[in-house]
């Protein structure tokens, strides 16, 4: 299933999340303006009918930060969709009660522009706060049900990384 289709199967919501980096090798975080608790994660979003996975991360990607496509080229992406479940409590919230969690294609991108071109205050403003971290520090800063998906994502992008911070230290 390429585009945005449900996988009722397994009841998991399509979508994307986006590992943007900065020169510096630093991954852009926000922090969740619904969560009580100190949520932070990285850009991410469901797929629209017939929408091409790629499409929705950059579109995604400037509906939460306001950073428009031409700020960012793609590094990486995952060779498959990645799996979370909800925690019992939200999957009733969340999406109507009608997935368990999000099954997500996964985009490493780079961030071409400057921090001023940064813009929480969007149509439909999700973040209230945002900041650079190492890759690491992204498992301490998420939401812990979504912690073994970060796992993968860094494993996933590991290497791209890896290479990304020995450029920025050279």
């Amino acid at each position: 299933m390429a585009d945005g289709a449900p996988n009722t199967e397994g009841r998991y919501r399509r979508g994307v999340g986006v590992m943007l980096v900065n020169a510096d090798g630093l991954v852009f975080v926000a922090q969740r303006i619904d969560f009580k608790s100190d949520a932070w994660q990285m850009p991410q979003g469901g797929i629209d009918k017939g929408e091409d996975p790629l499409a929705t991360a950059r579109r995604e990607l400037e509906e939460e930060t306001g950073i428009p496509p031409h700020l960012t080229e793609v590094l990486a992406e995952t060779d498959g969709w990645l799996r979370y479940d909800l925690p019992e409590d939200l999957r009733a919230k969340l999406w109507r009660g009608r997935f368990r969690g999000q099954e997500q294609k996964w985009y490493l991108m780079r961030f071409l522009g400057r921090d001023e071109d940064v813009n929480l205050e969007t149509e439909h403003p999700e973040f209230s706060a945002w900041q650079w971290v190492p890759p690491a520090r992204t498992m301490d800063l998420i939401v812990p049900f979504k912690r073994t998906l970060y796992g993968l994502v860094l494993e996933a992008f590991g290497p791209t990384l890896a290479r990304l911070r020995a450029d920025a230290d050279a």
